[in-house]
């Protein structure tokens, strides 16, 4: 089994590698779920809006594996929000991934339908009554992250966003880390853009592993980011988890980097991206 690296982000130890379920129906989910299970992922990101928590819960349930070895992340979905809602939801969502606590709860998207200080309150008495062990925030901006720092009573342990080798993210990995916060990246391949371009499959060749590995490695490689790999394929998944016996030279790193180009975002959907930075 792989020995996956931890990330520690204001009293959070975060496995630095996890899975993403994002757009997975059931039968992808119980099928490829127990498959990343065996070759050695803990870490599991799910949302309520994915609407799979239910089929995470009933993987990890049947794995035979203690509960304690997982890290479960999932997020609450910005209808939610209300006060009203946010611990009702956060209930069934505990209630669908059949634990009495979650690792890691989020904050979906930003929105001002309800005062940040509110959402982080009602995410803080989560945390007090232990059903929740630690908090972030997920799709904030450098100004949202600083403002959100302030308010929250409770330390945040990450900011997940997209972060790929063509989309630069520096001023948000700078304000993310200055808060002592990890950042946890998504959409790392790119929706597949990764896998014909000539650097990186020159990098891969060098060490003689796939164009994911990769840039799994380098994204984990970085200070204080954790990865989110995904894959519909058993065999695919068990290569994704093998980053953490080999490293990318300095100037490997930096020829990833390099590949960064305006116009890369990918995820940026109206009435809830934030003005990225």
């Amino acid at each position: 089994m792989a020995n996956v690296e931890h990330v520690v982000a204001n009293g959070a130890r975060i496995p630095s590698l996890g899975f993403g379920t994002y757009g997975m129906r059931r039968s992808e989910m119980l099928r490829i779920i127990p498959a990343a299970i065996q070759a050695g992922f803990r870490h599991f990101d799910t949302a309520q809006m994915y609407q799979n928590e239910s089929e995470l819960g009933e993987s990890v349930e049947h794995s035979g594996i203690a509960r304690r070895e997982f890290f479960l992340t999932t997020k609450v979905w910005v209808s939610n929000y209300r006060p009203s809602m946010f611990a009702p939801s956060v209930e069934e969502s505990l209630h669908r991934l059949r634990t009495d606590y979650i690792d890691l709860l989020l904050l979906h998207w930003p929105s001002a339908v309800v005062p940040l200080s509110d959402q982080l309150g009602e995410m803080s008495r989560l945390v007090a009554q232990g059903k929740v062990r630690h908090i972030g925030v997920s799709n904030f901006n450098a100004a949202l992250v600083e403002q959100a720092t302030r308010l929250s009573k409770t330390p945040l342990a990450t900011n997940q966003f997209e972060y790929h080798p063509f989309l630069r993210q520096t001023t948000l990995l700078d304000a993310t880390r200055q808060t002592g916060m990890a950042a946890t990246a998504y959409c790392g391949m790119a929706v597949g853009r990764v896998f014909e371009n000539s650097t990186l499959l020159e990098i891969a060749a060098n060490h003689s592993k796939s164009v994911a590995q990769i840039v799994l490695r380098w994204l984990v490689q970085q200070k204080s980011v954790v990865a989110l790999s995904r894959s519909t394929s058993p065999e695919r998944v068990a290569g994704n988890i093998d980053v953490f016996e080999f490293s990318l030279a300095p100037d490997e790193m930096a020829a990833v980097g390099a590949l960064a180009r305006p116009g890369s975002r990918i995820v940026d959907p109206p009435q809830l991206a934030p003005e990225w930075d």
